[in-house]
Parts: structure tokens; C-alpha cells; sequence
């Protein structure tokens, strides 16, 4: 006997109302609509109630709160405000970590004025794997549409009667950044913040107040007077130093707490030693900024963790961090537990062994030091970046903020007249001066018109443009002409007239773009693909007249560079024409097992020149400290370490010019690898007056551990004058 239509109805609903919401639904959807010939039925026909529920749910797919809002019933809106209908999505989102959401309509049930769908719920968590659901939605006709009633269940069956969503996370320690060596850069430790209060130092304790500090530092004694020497006497004024880690306070306490006006104020966290070891390739983690919370914590995080904002920790966030676990709770009105969701256990996290020598570094930030500029030192056969330093640099741990310092002094790391931060070897853009007639040389041999013996009588002046009179540095310095010079003694000389007439005449030969290809093909106006520090491009400009050309020949009007694009170019030259990718990671390693990463080598491309070409330049670099009238001669005379180089002075006005010295070794070393070593000071002269010394002075830190001071200097680390006193040696 047939079951009554309205009995089957009945049924039906009492099945679908009766589900478990914590079940799987796999029946197939199914819509029910009443026929017209029944009593009491409306014969207006119903909306699609599958597009409305699918709208919904497309919506929610979508985070278009507004628009899921807008889908509510007249009374649900009247229950909850826009605001916190979202806020409630958003939460959950959070707090189960959501990075992926799927839905599927189970099956629907329509009346007249009312209708019900099941629908299944996947939540895909970075945290806790997936969460799947049976869903059920009511809906009402309200004006000829589907309108859905609004309940704490359509998000999960779980959350109904105002239940809601909790994390427990389980964080894996953050892991130590190392140098080449496995000598700590970064690491979890106890550190103590060192100020002064200048006022309260006794006198007689003074001398022995700067030693301890001195030792502590590193910071010389008379840097320190120095610093306080104009504070206003009788005043509360607090003078912040650094962070040091605190087994080395402690080997000292019983020194120290005896020193009036000494200030140490112990604190826990990511500590970076010595007060930021390559602070601008390592960078820096800090709290999570308030409008990327919700990003983060759809990864997983914690809303109050620390996260790499820069550099390595930046670049190596997912490594560093780990994988991380959690057990996700619903918990009732009051806070208690009902039942746990899912969970996940914590895998640990990875440490980073970079390229860098940590003494070498040390060694190079200081030989910059009180310039602005960058420094790079840079294996000639691998791409391995030694030593990246960038002045002025900064403390990353002026960062946290239980460091007593920070609150002194991290306002300064945001100052744009020194721009701290600006990592000045990989993000700075210059001219690079006469360091660039290394391509213009290149691009002459390559074009057929020159050799390295096509002799031009340099002059003071350059005269070949109408109306342009261009000057050679030694009119500027009332030094007598070189007269002339073979091509490959004109990089000697550095000899600007010779090459502005290259450049001039490539330009009126029909070859405009012999100099700037040349450039390109030597990686400059594109990145150099370190990747693991942010860098930018530079500029290639083209060249629209004989006066660009001359320019550029010298390596000023548009040109732009960085200081490692320089630092790879002369490596591929020293290593015979190669370039290859600068790297400054090593390994990445689990606490257990292998290495996921390791370094090696990897090509870019070679220089776009003959084996000719290439011994010519290689030779003219050689006689630039070789050669008695080498413009870096007398600074690198008698120095035991095959070098060859390029001095460059880059115009900036109406400031001073900038000081350029590229430079790599030929000493063919077991125990140590060549490498090419480039410097750039910021409008600080000239490059063989200032530049050059500090190059020599890396290759020394580099081959022996320590330098000689520079002429600026009384130490090394110590200035004489607040500015480098130069020289009498010419050069651009």
C-alpha cells in the first residue's frame, strides 16, 4: 500500500532533523518540493533553494562577510550586528588556523516558507590538519528570496548554545643562526641591557668604569667619554650602550656592581651577539604588527610570537620556526572544556648555518665603521658571500622589549637621514665612477676598434664634444697629464679623457649600445638573485647622445649599482669569466639527520668577452697596485697578498663624491680562497684615499686576523677626527 505524500515529507524531516551534527552525511541531495495540488499550498513557485544555500556557502569561501550578511534573515540581523556576525567568522578562522575552507551540499528540504539544507564543512588548519562536518542551515522566505537563519552552528555543530573555539599551541623552540664555523650569530639566551647614567659616575671609578665596559663591548674608552661628554651636568639622563649575554656580565659581577652610574638590566630573548653580527643579512624578529595578526595566525602563530621581519629570519621564517602543533578545544560560555576537536604534535625547527666567517665580519663592520656605506667580501669560485657589512648599522636586539635599551633607542633605527636599516650592500644604488671603465675597457677590445695597446695622449681636458669641456682628475688635483697612454695603461691611470673618448666614439661609430650591453652582460641592471636578502635591481640607462655616452663611459649620469652586483662581476673577472650566484646560507639543518639544504655552486652566466679581453683587463687591474703610477700603488705597496684592483670616485653633487675600490686576491692559498673584495663610502672623497685603505685592511683582516690602522685612525677602530683624514695619493 503507497504511503500518503505528506507522511513521506514527514519522514524525511524528522530523518534530516534528527542527524548527528558531528556525523559525515553521504546522502546524495536530494530536493523536495510539495506539488500544487495539494491543500494549502501556495501556487507561487519557490526560488532555487540550492542557489541560495550555495551562494552562502561560496560566500563564506570567500571571507565576503558583508555579503553572508546581507543572505541573514530579518530577525538574525535584528540578533546579531554586522560586525559581530564577521568577528565571529573571524575567530573561528583564526583560532583553528584556517588556510583552506571547503563545502558541499548534502541535501535539501523545502516547504513553503521554510526550507533546511545539510551541507558538509572541511576545514583545512595549519595547525591541526583537517576538520570536517555535517551541517545544518534553516532558511525562510522572506519577499520571494531564501534568507538563512543565523545560528553559532552553521559554522560548526560544536559552537551552538555560544560555545566557541580554543587553541593550545605547542611552539617548537626557534632555531640558533650560526656562521660557517657553527659560532653563534643569533640564539636564545639571557642577555643584560648596559647604559650609563653620566651624572652619577664617580670620577675616581671612571677609568676603571670604561675599562670593564671596553671589555664587555668592545667599545673603545674614549668612544664612550665621548658619547656622554656633552650631557647636561645634574641631570637624570641615560645614555643606552648595548646588549651583552650574561654569562659575560656574570664573570665580571664582582666588578661591575661596584661602578656607580653602571646600569644592568638582565632580560630573556632572541639575543644577537655582539651587539648585531651582520645585522643587515641576518636580520631580526620583532612582535607580529596588529594588522598582519590575522594573516599570522591563519599560519598557525600565536598571536603575541615574535616573527622575522628582515633579512635571514625573515627569509628562513618557516625553517627557523618549526612546524607547529596544537590541541583545538571547544570550550562553553564559561570558559570550561567540552571536547577536544583535533590535535597535532610539534615538529622542531631548523637551524641556519650561513657563509659568513664571524671574525672576518666583525672585522669589516668595524673597518666602515662612522662611514655610510657597504662593504662585500665574496669567495671568487663559489658565490659565497664571506662578509656583507652595511654603515651605519643597527642592534636587533634594540627590538625586543624587555631590553631596557629599546625604549631609548629603537626610535633611532627609524631615522631617515641615517636609514640604519637599509642594507646599503644589496639595496644601496650608486654611480660607481671610474670602477665601471673595467666595462668601458671591455666593450672597446669587444668591438673590434681597440686593442690593449691603442694609444690617446690623456690631457687635462676632453674637448671631442661641442660646447663640453670634460676635465681629467688630475687637473682637479694640479697634477701633470699622463700623456700617452696605451688602453690598458688608461685603466692603469684611471685617465677619464681616454675614456670619454671611447664611450663618444663607440656612440658616433653606430654602436650606442656596446657600452650599456656590456654592462648588462656583466649583471648589472638586474638582480643578482641572492634571494635570501632583499636587493634591488640598479639602472642600465640608455644612451641617447654623445654625452651620455661619455658619462656613462666613466661610470656616472644614470647608472646605478650595488655594491654586491660589483663584487660579482669582479669575482667572475678574477676567476676567469664566470658569474655565479651569491649565496649567504650554507646549510639548513634539523636537529637530527641531514641537512635539507646545502651550498653549492651555482652559475649565472659568464662575461660576455674573449679570453683576450679577459687577460687584458686582468693585467691592467694588476698594474693598478703593481705599477709605480697605479693609482692604488702607494697604498698597497709592499702589501705580501697578490692583488689586483680598480679605484673610483663617483660624482654625488653638490655633495662630495663617493669612494669606490674593487678589488680581488690572486694568492692561490690552500688554506685560504681568493676572493673579491669591494667598498663603497658615501660621500668620503676619493676612492685610492679612502676606499682603498679600508680594502686593504679587510685583506689583511681576512689572510692574517687583524688590520693596521687606518690613516684616519689612532687604533684601528678609532678615529683621530670626527671625518677620515686623507692622503696625498692621487686617484679618482
Amino acid at each position: 500500500m503507497k504511503k500518503p505524500f505528506w507522511l513521506i515529507i514527514a519522514i524525511f524531516a524528522l530523518l534530516l532533523v534528527g542527524c548527528n551534527g558531528g556525523s559525515i552525511q553521504t546522502t546524495p541531495t536530494v530536493q523536495v518540493t510539495p506539488t500544487l495540488s495539494q491543500p494549502g499550498v501556495n501556487t507561487t513557485q519557490a526560488p532555487d533553494i540550492q542557489e541560495a544555500v550555495r551562494a552562502y556557502l561560496e560566500a563564506w569561501k570567500k571571507e565576503e562577510y558583508a555579503k553572508m550578511y546581507g543572505m541573514l534573515t530579518a530577525i538574525s540581523q535584528d540578533a546579531i550586528s554586522a560586525e559581530q556576525f564577521e568577528q565571529e567568522y573571524q575567530e573561528v578562522a583564526g583560532e583553528v588556523a584556517l588556510s583552506e575552507l571547503e563545502t558541499q551540499i548534502l541535501s535539501t528540504l523545502t516547504q513553503t516558507k521554510s526550507a533546511q539544507a545539510s551541507y558538509l564543512v572541511t576545514m583545512h588548519s595549519a595547525l591541526v590538519g583537517d576538520i570536517q562536518r555535517d551541517t545544518i542551515m534553516n532558511l525562510s522566505l522572506e519577499n520571494g528570496e531564501w534568507r538563512i537563519q543565523w545560528d553559532d552552528g552553521l559554522i560548526l555543530p560544536e559552537l551552538s548554545g555560544g560555545n566557541a573555539l580554543r587553541m593550545d599551541y605547542l611552539i617548537p623552540s626557534r632555531a640558533n643562526i650560526y656562521d660557517q664555523d657553527g659560532q653563534a650569530l643569533v640564539a636564545q639566551a639571557d642577555a643584560t641591557a648596559l647604559g650609563l647614567f653620566p651624572d652619577q659616575i664617580d670620577p675616581d671609578q671612571e677609568n676603571t668604569l670604561l675599562s670593564e665596559l671596553y671589555r664587555l663591548t668592545g667599545i673603545y674608552p674614549d668612544t664612550i667619554a665621548a658619547m656622554y661628554e656633552d650631557f647636561p651636568e645634574g641631570a637624570d639622563w641615560y645614555l643606552p650602550l648595548m646588549a651583552v649575554s650574561a654569562d659575560a656580565v656574570s664573570q665580571r659581577e664582582s666588578v661591575l656592581s661596584g661602578l656607580s652610574g653602571l646600569v644592568m638590566r638582565p632580560f630573556r630573548s632572541r639575543y644577537y651577539f655582539e651587539g648585531g653580527i651582520a645585522p643587515h643579512v641576518v636580520g631580526y624578529v620583532s612582535a607580529i604588527p596588529a594588522e598582519e595578526v590575522e594573516e599570522y595566525r591563519r599560519l598557525g602563530y600565536r598571536q603575541d610570537e615574535r616573527v622575522g621581519r628582515a633579512g635571514l629570519e625573515k627569509w628562513g621564517e618557516e625553517d627557523l620556526s618549526g612546524v607547529r602543533g596544537g590541541d583545538l578545544y571547544v570550550v562553553d560560555p564559561d570558559g570550561l572544556t567540552v571536547t577536544k576537536l583535533a590535535e597535532s604534535s610539534p615538529q622542531a625547527s631548523k637551524a641556519i648555518y650561513t657563509t659568513l666567517d664571524k671574525d672576518l665580519q666583525l672585522g669589516v663592520q668595524r673597518a666602515i665603521d662612522g662611514f655610510r656605506g657597504a662593504a662585500v667580501v665574496m669567495e671568487l669560485d663559489t658565490g659565497r658571500v664571506l662578509a656583507m657589512a652595511s654603515s651605519p648599522g643597527f642592534d636587533p636586539n634594540l627590538f625586543e622589549p624587555s631590553n631596557l635599551n629599546s625604549s631609548y633607542a629603537l626610535g633611532d633605527l627609524f631615522d631617515p637621514d641615517e636609514t640604519p636599516l637599509l642594507n646599503r650592500a644589496t639595496q644601496g644604488q650608486y654611480p660607481l665612477g671610474s670602477v665601471f671603465k673595467i666595462i668601458t675597457m671591455a666593450a672597446a677590445l669587444e668591438s673590434g676598434l681597440y686593442t690593449p695597446e691603442t694609444i690617446y695622449n690623456c690631457g687635462h681636458t676632453f674637448t671631442e664634444l661641442v660646447g663640453v669641456t670634460l676635465y681629467d682628475w688630475t687637473y682637479e688635483k694640479e697634477l701633470p697629464a699622463s700623456g700617452e697612454l696605451t688602453l690598458s695603461e688608461g685603466l692603469m691611470r684611471s685617465c677619464n679623457p681616454y675614456f670619454y673618448h671611447i664611450g663618444n666614439d663607440l656612440y658616433q661609430q653606430g654602436l650606442p649600445e656596446a657600452i650599456p650591453d656590456m654592462a648588462r652582460g656583466f649583471g648589472l641592471g638586474s638582480a643578482t638573485g641572492i634571494e635570501q636578502v632583499a636587493e634591488e635591481e640598479g639602472q642600465v640607462p640608455e644612451l641617447l647622445s654623445p654625452l651620455d655616452a661619455t658619462n656613462v663611459s666613466t661610470g656616472q649620469g644614470a647608472l646605478q649599482v650595488t655594491p654586491l652586483q660589483v663584487a660579482n662581476f669582479i669575482a667572475a673577472i678574477g676567476n676567469g669569466g664566470t658569474l655565479y650566484r651569491p649565496r649567504v646560507v650554507e646549510s639548513i639543518q634539523p636537529p637530527d639527520g641531514e641537512p635539507v639544504y646545502s651550498f653549492t655552486p651555482e652559475v649565472i652566466g659568464t662575461l660576455p668577452i674573449t679570453e683576450d679581453t679577459l687577460t687584458a683587463i686582468q693585467e691592467a687591474m694588476v698594474s693598478v697596485i703593481e705599477n709605480s703610477r697605479g693609482t692604488a700603488h702607494r697604498v698597497f705597496a709592499n702589501f705580501p697578498i697578490n692583488v689586483a684592483g680598480k679605484t673610483g670616485t663617483a660624482q654625488d653633487p653638490p655633495r662630495d663624491s663617493h669612494a669606490w675600490f674593487a678589488a680581488y686576491t690572486y694568492a692561490d692559498r690552500e688554506d685560504l680562497p681568493d676572493v673579491a673584495v669591494v667598498v663603497v663610502l658615501e660621500n668620503s672623497g676619493e676612492g685610492s684615499e679612502v676606499a682603498a685603505p679600508v680594502v686593504k685592511g679587510i685583506l689583511q683582516q681576512y689572510f692574517t686576523g687583524k688590520r693596521d690602522a687606518f690613516p684616519w685612525e689612532v687604533l684601528p677602530g678609532v678615529w683621530k677626527t670626527p671625518t677620515p683624514e686623507v692622503t696625498e695619493t692621487p686617484s679618482p
